[in-house]
């Protein structure tokens, strides 16, 4: 899939969903929208649709390639974006749907730039003693409370605290106030921050968006995006009461059950792979055998960078993660499995789209203890395989 300078950027399109009715209008697209996400109603009176990406390997299977052509155009559009900042940089993608775009760019931008002052965060919903934190609001979301961890390397910790540029990554944006709260909590701890990016596959936020939000920051705001649309929502009013099922964990996570080698607390090069091990992990598969590269939750980059390794190799390979978001059957999400969160609190995770029995190996990326994958993993079925892509406790 490469840009489509051919796209209609008039297209407009109706979508009827459970929740209600979805108007787009498509103002300029460097691929096609068909190409870029389907459509879907969540179980959230707060926001009724969601757009279902087909080149995040979150609720759809990607193809790795695929996934990697957007990390590129995202990132070199930034770049040029970037040319006269000041450094360094800070980019932070969103929990839990962005996070492996998020790092996929900052690679993609480090071959752009590969001397560049930089550093890679996401956000959580993981809540961890004795961290230093920035929290922040995702209003629409069945999840609102969003927490941004300071670095633990020293080194890191100097970016982060310096960054004069922030980068904030998300798979779609809308009306940017996620993006806005937490760009305002940043910059009230860190006063000399001197510009603000906003970057997502999809941008749904209007024309005059980019203006809005640099009155609301009182900084210069610059949007970056593959798509630009404008969204119109008629819910439906039998469906609008409808609870979201709870999302509220008991947040008993320690620091030993989950990765900080990761972008949670932050990152300045490429995530380190050992190609003998990845090969390994399908050395007794012919060729051709379909391969499922499965995420857990906020774990979305490793993912794709072994999907990506056996992809080079030759291998027939999705990648695709679980997620805590619930979403309705029908329209584009036409298979679900539920199953226990192996983060151990308590919410219901889902894998959207996925016949476990489509794939010779399913190869499932996790940084919890194994203990907490048993019911994911009786779900998968036999040939399901867990691999510590992050090991949990793991040192930055």
């Amino acid at each position: 899939m490469y840009p489509d300078t051919s796209a209609d950027p008039r297209q407009t399109l109706s979508v009827e969903l459970a929740t209600g009715r979805l108007e787009v209008r498509v103002t300029r697209a460097a691929f096609p929208l068909d190409r870029l996400c389907g459509f879907a109603a969540r179980a959230n009176p707060k926001r009724g649709f969601l757009f279902v990406s087909k080149v995040l390997g979150k609720h759809w299977p990607a193809r790795p390639a695929t996934m990697e052509r957007i990390h590129r155009y995202l990132a070199r559009a930034l770049a040029r974006s970037l040319a006269q900042g000041p450094e360094p940089w800070l980019l932070v993608a969103m929990a839990e749907t962005a996070t492996g775009l998020g790092q996929g760019l900052f690679e993609a931008l480090l071959e752009e730039r590969p001397d560049a002052s930089a550093l890679f965060l996401h956000s959580t919903r993981y809540r961890l003693p004795g961290c230093r934190a920035l929290d922040f609001q995702e209003a629409h979301c069945h999840a609102p409370d969003q927490i941004l961890y300071e670095p633990l390397d020293r080194e890191h910790q100097r970016r982060f605290a310096a960054a004069r540029e922030l980068i904030l990554i998300d798979d779609e944006i809308s009306t940017g106030s996620t993006l806005c709260n937490l760009a305002a909590a940043y910059r009230a701890r860190h006063p000399r921050l001197q510009r603000v990016q906003f970057v997502s596959i999809t941008n749904f936020s209007g024309e005059r968006s980019a203006a809005t939000f640099s009155e609301r920051l009182g900084l210069p705001v610059t949007l970056v995006s593959a798509l630009d649309a404008e969204i119109d929502f008629s819910p439906a009013p039998r469906l609008a009461a409808r609870p979201a099922p709870s999302a509220v964990g008991d947040r008993r996570q320690r620091l030993d059950q989950l990765a900080t080698a990761g972008g949670r607390f932050g990152i300045s090069q490429r995530l380190p792979l050992c190609a003998s091990e990845v090969a390994a992990l399908v050395a007794d598969l012919p060729p051709e055998a379909p391969l499922l590269v499965l995420g857990t939750g906020e774990l979305m980059h490793p993912a794709f960078r072994i999907g990506r390794a056996l992809e080079c190799a030759g291998r027939d390979v999705r990648v695709q993660a679980t997620t805590r978001s619930p979403i309705l059957l029908g329209a584009d999400i036409r298979q679900r499995l539920v199953f226990r969160d192996n983060y151990g609190e308590e919410i219901p995770n889902y894998l959207y789209n996925v016949d476990p029995n489509a794939y010779a190996r399913i190869i499932l990326c996790h940084e919890t203890p194994l203990d907490g994958l048993t019911d994911v993993r009786a779900q998968l079925g036999a040939h399901c395989v867990p691999y510590a892509a992050l090991p949990a406790g793991s040192q930055a």
